[in-house]
């Protein structure tokens, strides 16, 4: 299983270390671990951490002071693992990655591999977002998505999010005293209403990224709960089936480990618009993008890029890997197949994205 935890519940008001929280962390990832489970921890905190170590009075807005302040402060969160779970006699190893990290497929494999040899090693990897080096092209913004990621990654069986909210509610609590806590979402869609900005000064996440994040869970065939952090014995509860927080179910029919990198850990580097004759052959037929459907042409790719393809109301219906670079896809828009070769003087390929190398997103859109 993976578990998160964010800068609010492991940090005071005071951006100061909630020692008595994380204790309880390590103590109960520990005994999980001696019971045969294998779980990750993808944790926040190293900016709110050397917030207070350099006595600021709030966390930074701009990206080299967040930067500076996340180097002081992933040392001195570490340090606070490592020492409250060696009491329990267990290891743990810092693992940093950005986006950039799982863009390339052979850093992604790599990233898998190396996870998952800490855990035959019986380790307890401590995944944080690498915020001393990330910048905004490749920072992954939130460790709520982060989690996701890292779970999709390892195939696991659960995703558990402890925040300093109970769950999701069927609207804001902080606004409407008789909103209801929802115990089970099959719907994210029919929830999403409820989400608002960032839950708290200390953190950048919130209710929209936990959205985010189960989708890419759902979509990837793993179970996600948001559960209150603050609660004595949650990842306990949660491991045995208890009720606790708010489950979201998987979707059946999961992506396979390749598509979930083209669709959550690639970005596109150009978009496709394509006509309503092609975008019924994509999502109804399960066929592939030919030059024919396609109507415009955005951004600057090579053969071999990821690109976005969107429907006439620019809504994303999915990402594939280009067979053309955008300017040859711009001459062959909205011809046959069989006219490639007269324009371009050659035809490597009938269609412009096959559907091997393409992945769809439901109705509601990409994340």
């Amino acid at each position: 299983m993976v578990v998160k935890v964010g800068t609010s519940t492991i940090t005071h008001p005071t951006y100061r270390l909630n020692l008595e929280r994380m204790e309880r962390l390590a103590r109960e990832i520990t005994d999980l671990n001696n019971r045969g489970m294998e779980v990750v921890l993808v944790t926040s905190g190293a900016i709110g951490a050397g917030v207070s170590r350099l006595g600021l009075s709030k966390r930074p807005t701009t990206l080299p002071a967040q930067q500076a302040v996340a180097a002081v402060g992933q040392g001195l969160l570490m340090q606070v693992y490592e020492k409250l779970f060696s009491e329990y006699g267990q290891v743990v190893a810092q693992v940093l990655l950005t986006r950039e990290d799982l863009n390339s497929r052979e850093r992604y494999l790599n990233s898998r591999h190396t996870l998952l040899e800490l855990l035959r090693y019986r380790v307890v990897p401590i995944v944080n977002e690498n915020d001393t080096v990330a910048v905004d092209e490749i920072r992954f913004g939130d460790n709520d998505t982060l989690s996701a990621l890292v779970a999709a990654l390892m195939g696991a069986d659960l995703l558990l999010v402890l925040s300093d909210v109970d769950g999701v509610y069927t609207s804001d609590p902080r606004m409407n005293p008789d909103a209801r806590l929802l115990d089970i979402v099959t719907s994210i869609d029919d929830v999403a209403q409820a989400a608002g900005g960032a839950g708290s000064t200390r953190g950048t996440g919130g209710m929209v990224t936990k959205f985010q994040a189960a989708k890419i869970a759902s979509r990837s065939g793993i179970p996600m709960i948001i559960a209150q952090g603050s609660q004595e014995g949650v990842i306990h509860a949660a491991v045995d089936g208890e009720s606790v927080g708010t489950l979201f179910l998987p979707e059946a029919d999961r992506l396979n480990s390749r598509k979930q990198w083209l669709a959550f850990y690639h970005q596109p580097q150009g978009r496709v618009y394509i006509d309503g004759g092609a975008k019924t052959a994509l999502l109804e037929s399960g066929k592939s993008l030919l030059p024919i459907g396609i109507t415009e042409v955005a951004g600057s790719f090579a053969a071999g890029d990821l690109i976005a393809v969107l429907d006439q109301e620019e809504r994303e219906i999915g990402r594939g890997l280009s067979n053309y670079t955008s300017v040859e896809v711009g001459q062959i828009k909205g011809h046959r197949s069989d006219a490639i070769v007269q324009i371009l003087g050659h035809k490597d390929y009938d269609e412009v994205v096959h559907r091997d190398n393409l992945v769809l997103f439901p109705e509601e859109g990409v994340l």
